[in-house]
């Protein structure tokens, strides 16, 4: 089965790639205010371990100056990534994204807000441009919430997921050997448990 197109998420042209997808079916009439919470959650980057547990990912929202924020995302901004193992020597054990594009789309049915990521430079180092990440500066991570009349959905979409050769050479070691662990399911794993986690608003 090849990947879902959806507006907003990157084609789909090489290398590996993921669709992970969670739902959670409410009564009609609950739905826009569950959305509403569903919102807050999505956009509170920074609480993201919090609602999935401590053996999840830790992110960090920063801004374009590598300046730590406790603020909506805005395009241009950074986020810091501390999945459990081994990270970027370079970058001091993390893993860095830039947010390329968020988007949002309402009509009377349905409404979706989706945040694309890459990864990128650390914004803290100003003397490397090395990517700090185990993917290539083309492989992106979309990261939606939609709702309809019927359910709610929280999703990750990657696509074009490649080891980053953008990096000294014991991080090009380490991203050769994690690489392709993310592109045969251990991401996936960590993406289900925050589209999960996203989900639980009881």
């Amino acid at each position: 089965m090849g990947p879902k197109t959806f507006k907003g998420v990157p084609t789909q042209t090489f290398g590996g790639f993921h669709d992970t997808e969670s739902r959670i079916l409410f009564k009609q009439d609950l739905i826009p205010l569950k959305f509403e919470i569903l919102r807050e959650r999505f956009l509170s980057i920074n609480k993201w371990e919090d609602y999935c547990g401590k053996t999840f990912a830790a992110f960090k929202l920063y801004d374009f100056n590598g300046h730590p924020v406790d603020r909506e995302p805005q395009k241009g901004d950074f986020i810091r990534i501390d999945i459990p193992g081994p990270g970027e020597s370079e970058s001091k054990g993390y893993d860095w994204v830039e947010i390329s594009d968020i988007c949002f789309y309402q009509d009377s049915f349905s409404e979706s807000i989706s945040m694309t990521c890459r990864p990128s430079i650390n914004p803290q180092n100003k003397k490397s441009r090395h990517i700090a990440h185990f993917y290539s500066s083309a492989a992106s991570s979309t990261f939606m919430i939609s709702r309809n009349p019927a359910h709610l959905k929280a999703a990750v979409y990657g696509r074009n997921e490649r080891p980053n050769l953008n990096a000294n050479f014991l991080d090009i070691i380490r991203n050769i050997t994690t690489a392709p662990g993310g592109m045969i399911g251990a991401a996936k794993i960590q993406w289900k448990q925050l589209t999960d986690g996203l989900l639980n608003l009881d």
